[in-house]
C-alpha cells in the first residue's frame, strides 16, 4: 500500500507564482493548497495540517515574519520562506523567527521542488534516530522535540539539530563549521553569524523554559560546548 501524498501549504498573493508552484509540487506527487491572504494562513496551518509550508515574506493582511513566529509557539513543520528582499538583517531575522530555508525571487519552481524534497528528506533522516535523554534535557527525534523535565521547548529543525549536536559530545567544543553541517546536512553556505543566531535563539528558548538551564556556553574563537 502507498503512502500518502505528504501535503504542502504554499502561502504566496502572486496568483500566477502560485498555480506555478502548485503545478510543479502536484506533478512531483504532493498534494497543495494554495492561499494569498496572511490573515488567514495560521488558521489553514491548523487545519490543512501540512508537511511543509511555502511562506511568502510580503503578503497582505500579515507578513511571513510575524505568522512564522505565531506558528513557531506551536508547531515545527518545517518553512521555507519565499521572498524578494534579499538582504542579510531579514534573512538572520526570519531565522531567528523559525524558517528552516530561504528561497530568493526569482526562483525556478524546480528548484522549490528540490528544496522541498531535500527539506522533507532530512526531517525523515532525523526521525529514524533514537530519543536522547540525559538527566534534564530530553530530546525526542522522530518529533523534533526538546523537554526539560515535564515542560516542551518548541524548537525550530535547525534549532534542534543544532542542540542535538552539541548534546551527543558534552564538554566538547564544536566548531561554528561542525554545527553548521548538523544544521544544513545539504552543506549550503551560510555565514558564521547564523550560527550564532540561531544558538542565541536557543539559548533563550531554553532559558525561557527553565531559567536555571543554561547548558551551551561559547568558547571564543572557536565555538561552542554542551555542559550537563
Amino acid at each position: 500500500m502507498n503512502a500518502p501524498a505528504l501535503r504542502v501549504l504554499i502561502v504566496e498573493d502572486e496568483p500566477k507564482l502560485a498555480q506555478l508552484l502548485v503545478d510543479y509540487l502536484v506533478r512531483d506527487g504532493f498534494v497543495c493548497e494554495s492561499l494569498g491572504d496572511g490573515s488567514q494562513a495560521i488558521d489553514r496551518m491548523r487545519a490543512f495540517d501540512p508537511a511543509i509550508v511555502l511562506l511568502d515574506l510580503m503578503l497582505p493582511g500579515k507578513d511571513g515574519l510575524t505568522i512564522c513566529r505565531e506558528l513557531r509557539t506551536f508547531s515545527t513543520v518545517p518553512v521555507i520562506m519565499l521572498t524578494a528582499r534579499v538582504d542579510e538583517i531579514d534573512r538572520l531575522l526570519g531565522l531567528e523567527l523559525g524558517a528552516d530555508d530561504y528561497l530568493c525571487k526569482p526562483y525556478s519552481p524546480r528548484e522549490v521542488v528540490a528544496r522541498v524534497r531535500a527539506l522533507l528528506r532530512r526531517t525523515r533522516q532525523w526521525s529514524t534516530a533514537e530519543t536522547a535523554s540525559s538527566d534534564v534535557l530530553t530530546l525526542d527525534r522522530e518529533r523534533f522535540e526538546a523537554r526539560i523535565g515535564h515542560r516542551t521547548v518548541a524548537l525550530t529543525q535547525v534549532e534542534f539539530r543544532l542542540l542535538a549536536k552539541l548534546h551527543e559530545r558534552p564538554g566538547h567544543v564544536l566548531s561554528r563549521a561542525q554545527l553548521l553541517d548538523a544544521a544544513y546536512v545539504d552543506h549550503r553556505v551560510v555565514s558564521d553569524r547564523t550560527v550564532d543566531s540561531h544558538i542565541k535563539n536557543l539559548r533563550r528558548k531554553l532559558a525561557d523554559a527553565a531559567p536555571d538551564f543554561d547548558p551551551i556556553s561559547s568558547v571564543y574563537g572557536v565555538g561552542y560546548r554542551y555542559e550537563n
